[in-house]
């Protein structure tokens, strides 16, 4: 007798969300006779034809059911990481108390509060038109509803910018999540830390623990959202060489759009996208029409748009992209702020960043094969060791592919690719304690760093050595410095204690008025570069000398309410403070370790007695 046939339906497969699940089960369908079934109509051609179409869009129904599921699991999975980094970045942004780089408050939150509550500093960047307006202006938008709404108390002021960060740091989360998964499988992008319960975490464990990206991401920095644009820029732009369908078109010219809004937030993003750029362009036969149709225009727009919004907030046409490239590239004058030996990325800058994921990054980078990524990351960081400025947070934005490599080590580990492992249960209990320990070791060698940089220790530069360190003294507990004194006189200034204040200490060693909202006179050392290097600005000439400094300014202005200084200076003005009628009211400290001076211990905060 003649065996029934089985319709086996094809397996699905998403290839822009590498979800693999198997099919919907069919069961066996016999084609033999039925009951009340004539035999001759059975064997018609018609027939047989008619019943192989109803068959055909029966499957071709349970496909788009099955393509719709994925869809919908897909979309949950990805709000729910959302909404998880949500949180886990609110919770972040308010546990960031400590100072890092200046540029947090003066090149963003100054400016936005200088253009909504119309006082403020701008620095000299801002006179030579080498910034855009496009960063600072996303806070200003903050600041205003903030003010219509009567909410900008001095808490409120300190602690909403950077909730608005953690809104676009949980952003570039889910998209990291989502680029993950686009480039290597769902496994690495739903990576399980200890068990099936923490499924819907990706190696966003990796992103979330690491101690650097905890300590930077949230705050203000337009390296923050240069970082967020740019994973998510190159999301769309690896979904446009993936897919097969009509969605490559609108996802390379949003992966290029977002691209162009990275380099008008920071110029320097530029070396990122030409490395995609190029890379890409080497194996398209219609080069030309992707340049002029597709690259071309939406950079002329984007451009087009900046700089009208400069325009507008100058008062004069700038192109910043140009002023930017001629200060900092062709005449080297970030350089007047210290410069760094050229392998200090590779040797000690980005391995302090990523600091114990190191191995785990490594090990990704060659099991993984994917070397157009870890291509991108040895490109960045091998044009910016070419500038002799070098800071951590220029190459912020490639260190979470660094961790993303980490995932995937970490997802191997999980899962290993081995014939045996589902036979032997020993095997399987040994890969998961090694995985075990090595989540483990993260997060013992980076919860307590991350803790102790955003809750204690004021940082600027960090050596390698230096963040072994400060790891080893993790636990200490303690306060933070130039947050908590310009917290305390925004409180007095409030209360009208406060007439005046003057900041006797290295040049934008706190922040301003974007933290003290009160329209007081305050001054602080000036630091603006001079075209002869050999002039020394106020902010050095202090430092050389810092009795004779504060003699010589006392004679030609007129008395503050109150200084601010470092303990490391005070020891050599207590005297002469005491004799114009100053004392102590406040000591806060500062940081336990020397950074890139002598040793900052406390930030103290003199008032004068007769007022």
């Amino acid at each position: 007798m003649r065996r029934p046939e089985v319709h086996r339906p094809s397996l699905l497969v998403n290839h822009n969300s590498r979800i693999n699940e198997p099919p919907t089960t069919i069961q066996p369908r016999a084609l033999g006779r039925s009951r009340g079934s004539d035999p001759t109509t059975l064997r018609s051609p018609s027939t047989r034809r008619r019943r192989g179409e109803d068959e055909e869009v029966a499957n071709e129904h349970r496909r788009i059911s099955l393509s719709r599921r994925i869809a919908s699991a897909v979309f949950r999975s990805e709000i729910r990481v959302w909404v998880i980094s949500l949180a886990f970045r609110f919770a972040n942004a308010l546990l960031v108390q400590t100072y890092f780089n200046p540029d947090e408050h003066w090149q963003s939150l100054e400016v936005a509060h200088r253009i909504v509550f119309r006082y403020g500093h701008l620095t000299w960047e801002w006179k030579q038109g080498i910034r855009s307006y496009l960063h600072p202006l996303l806070f200003a938008l903050l600041y205003k509803i903030m003010a219509f709404l009567r909410l900008d108390t001095p808490l409120f002021m300190v602690k909403a910018p950077r909730l608005l960060q953690a809104v676009f740091a949980s952003v570039g989360d889910l998209y990291l999540f989502k680029l993950s998964k686009l480039v290597f499988n769902e496994h690495v992008a739903r990576w399980v830390c200890l068990g099936d319960d923490l499924n819907p975490l990706i190696q966003l464990f990796s992103q979330f623990v690491n101690w650097f990206m905890f300590f930077c991401i949230t705050r203000t920095l337009s390296n923050s959202l240069e970082t967020v644009l740019t994973i998510t820029g190159l999301f769309y732009w690896f979904s446009s060489i993936t897919s097969s369908k009509q969605v490559p078109v609108a996802s390379r010219k949003l992966a290029l759009i977002i691209a162009a809004l990275a380099c008008a937030v920071r110029p320097t993003s530029a070396i990122t996208w030409l490395y995609v750029g190029l890379l890409d362009l080497i194996g398209m036969q219609s080069k030309l029409q992707f340049l002029f149709l597709d690259i071309i225009p939406v950079g002329v727009l984007v451009l087009a748009a900046t700089c009208l919004l400069d325009r507008w907030m100058y008062g004069s046409w700038i192109i910043v992209p140009l002023n930017f490239l001629k200060f900092n590239f062709l005449s080297s004058g970030g350089d007047y702020y210290g410069t760094h030996q050229f392998h200090w990325y590779f040797t000690q800058g980005f391995p302090s960043m990523i600091w114990s994921f190191l191995p785990f990054s490594l090990i990704g980078i060659i099991k993984s094969k994917e070397w157009r990524l870890s291509g991108l990351i040895a490109w960045v960081l091998g044009v910016y060791s070419v500038l002799g400025h070098k800071e951590f947070r220029f190459v912020l934005p490639v260190l979470p592919i660094a961790l993303m490599f980490s995932g995937y080590c970490l997802a191997a580990m999980s899962k290993p690719d081995m014939p045996d492992t589902k036979k032997s249960p020993d095997n399987r209990t040994i890969h998961k304690s090694r995985v075990q320990l090595a989540v483990l070791f993260l997060i013992v060698t980076n919860i307590p760093m991350a803790l102790y940089m955003s809750l204690v220790h004021q940082v600027r530069k960090v050596s390698f050595s230096f963040a072994f360190r400060l790891y080893l003294c993790a636990i200490c507990p303690s306060q933070r410095g130039t947050e908590d004194a310009m917290s305390y006189l925004s409180k007095e200034a409030h209360y009208g204690r406060v007439k005046g204040i003057l900041f006797l200490m290295p040049c934008h060693s706190t922040p301003y008025y974007s933290t003290l909202h009160c329209n007081l006179p305050m001054r602080f050392l000036d630091c603006t570069p001079s075209d002869d290097r050999a002039i020394l600005d106020e902010s050095d000439q202090f430092m050389l000398n810092p009795a004779d400094f504060v003699t010589h300014m006392f004679r030609n202005v007129s008395l503050p309410s109150h200084l601010v200084l470092f303990d490391s200076q005070e020891i050599h003005l207590r005297e002469l403070l005491i004799s114009h009628s100053f004392q102590q009211v406040k000591r806060f400290f500062h940081a336990h370790f020397k950074v890139d001076r002598d040793l900052q211990g406390s930030v103290v905060v003199y008032a004068r007695r007769d007022l």
